[in-house]
């Protein structure tokens, strides 16, 4: 699944990732593309309080930055 939160400013990025991997199973992978650099501190840290793993996190054109999260 594919989340796009560019243009989003803290804290909707967040939330909206909250309510995607509700939908998502165990195992499955999240990608999110997002322009706002809290997300990129705070995506890690919800995912160690979570028990999800934070896959990696690469900085696109246009200050677009992608980030993958396996769901727990």
């Amino acid at each position: 699944m594919t989340l796009d939160c560019k243009g989003l400013s803290c804290p909707m990025p967040m939330m909206k990732i909250v309510k995607a991997m509700k939908e998502l199973a165990s195992g499955d992978i999240l990608e999110i593309l997002g322009t706002d650099p809290g997300t990129k501190t705070d995506l890690p840290s919800w995912c160690e309080k979570t028990g999800n793993q934070f896959l990696e996190s690469e900085d696109l054109e246009g200050g677009v930055t992608r980030m993958l999260v396996k769901k727990a």
